[in-house]
């Protein structure tokens, strides 16, 4: 066997490896990319059935409660009036820890993403 045949044969086996290496990358990206889709639509449709649900939860809560302080109070629009305030103040607490929010859902949605 001659230096060049030994050559040839070693850049053949490198090339091949190469090829290999570049197909099982492909196929592991394409394979993260689908688990990473999968993984957000699944969130996604998640977060709108329990979202919703919890929407219409909370709009019967609000108009019962508002109902409840108003038969409490005698005035039914005194009763929405403090209902609506306590949506106000609900509103500007998630507004004023919204960062806090926001870390805590990236922390959790970047250990699914980036396993």
């Amino acid at each position: 066997m001659s230096v060049f045949e030994s050559i040839n044969n070693t850049s053949e086996k490198a090339t091949d490896l190469g090829e290999k290496y570049i197909k099982t990358s492909h196929d592991y990206i394409k394979l993260k990319t689908f688990q990473q889709l999968t993984f957000s639509i699944s969130l996604v449709v998640k977060l709108f059935a329990v979202g919703s649900l919890v929407f219409l939860g909370l709009v019967f809560l609000a108009i019962s409660g508002a109902i409840a302080i108003g038969n409490a109070l005698g005035s039914f629009t005194l009763g929405c009036f403090i209902v609506a305030l306590i949506f106000i103040a609900l509103a500007v607490l998630i507004y004023v820890f919204r960062k806090y929010i926001d870390q805590k859902i990236i922390k959790k949605v970047s250990i699914k993403f980036f396993n």
